[in-house]
């Protein structure tokens, strides 16, 4: 077995856990075996089962969380708490291989951000892969670059570039996509780098088909109204503008021929219109000055 790699920067490894008995200690050893010299921090949430005690006996220290909060809550909890100037989140369910944290280590320095990429066999079933491709394609939408995993949880990061944004991370299962567009919003550089995901072993996944569709819209509305407010006002003013111009004509050419009578539905959707441009323009000023990037000397 070859020497393990040093790494220019000192690495915190957070893996956010509940009721991952069978799975901990194998995650926590991977991990100590890939990168030794890493902090290793396990955050417990509120788990019913020893995941606590497996975690500590493997060589990791557990942050206990009285309350299930989320993972995004663990995330935060565990990030706060690193000591490394670089943070790896993987799971605790063995789906991430820690052999694979190199490949997303090498890319700190010229990148902030990079994320383990998965392809479709790694998302589960088609309704997870047809949701988190409408999303990557929101996500790309509203930032303007390619966004190909915003889902995916394995990912390496800056610890003083993400504790800007901790602030807006849900407590819940989208943390992924608020950071990976919180970065790349305040100009940080991102990349996505492909890796093998293995099925869920033991247990079953947290993610429920009905809840999780309505969660999945909220964080639509969510990720919209922070990131790129404009991106979407704009084209809701312009399409009312239409309608009222649309509106008058009908008036003009059907209704009420050749009489110069703007009607109240073309009076309504015009000011409508109006209102939310002028919302849109407000919300892009404020969604500007949340993401706009600090002066951080280079990290060589």
């Amino acid at each position: 077995m070859s020497e393990p790699r040093r790494w220019p920067f000192t690495i915190s490894v957070v893996i956010p856990a509940h009721n991952e008995t069978h799975t901990i200690a194998e995650v926590v050893r991977g991990v100590s075996q890939i990168v030794p010299d890493a902090e290793i921090i396990v955050v417990d949430d509120a788990s019913s089962d020893d995941t606590a005690s497996k975690a500590e006996a493997a060589g990791a220290t557990v942050i206990r969380r009285p309350h299930n909060v989320g993972n995004g809550a663990g995330v935060k909890t565990g990030v706060r708490a690193a000591q490394g100037d670089v943070v790896v989140i993987l799971d605790a369910d063995g789906q991430h291989n820690p052999a694979d944290m190199p490949k997303l280590l090498q890319h700190i320095g010229p990148y902030d951000m990079v994320i383990g990429e998965r392809n479709r066999a790694g998302q589960q079933n088609m309704t997870r892969w047809l949701g988190n491709t409408i999303l990557n394609r929101l996500g790309s939408f509203l930032i303007e670059m390619d966004m190909r995993d915003l889902t995916s949880g394995y990912r390496v990061f800056r610890r003083d570039v993400m504790v800007e944004f901790l602030h807006l991370l849900p407590n819940k299962m989208s943390w992924p996509t608020t950071s990976a567009l919180a970065f790349a919003k305040a100009g940080y550089h991102i990349r996505f780098e492909p890796i093998p995901v293995a099925p869920r072993r033991t247990g079953h996944s947290a993610q429920k088909l009905m809840r999780n569709g309505f969660r999945f819209t909220g964080i639509i509305l969510r990720i919209t109204t922070l990131f790129a407010p404009m991106r979407i006002f704009f084209p809701v003013s312009l399409t009312m503008g239409i309608l009222s111009l649309v509106s008058f004509l009908l008036s003009y050419f059907v209704t009420d021929i050749g009489r110069l009578r703007i009607p109240n539905s073309a009076v309504a959707l015009f000011v409508g219109g109006m209102v939310i441009f002028m919302f849109g323009l407000l919300a892009e000023q404020i969604a500007g000055l949340r993401f706009q990037r600090r002066d951080y000397p280079e990290k060589r």
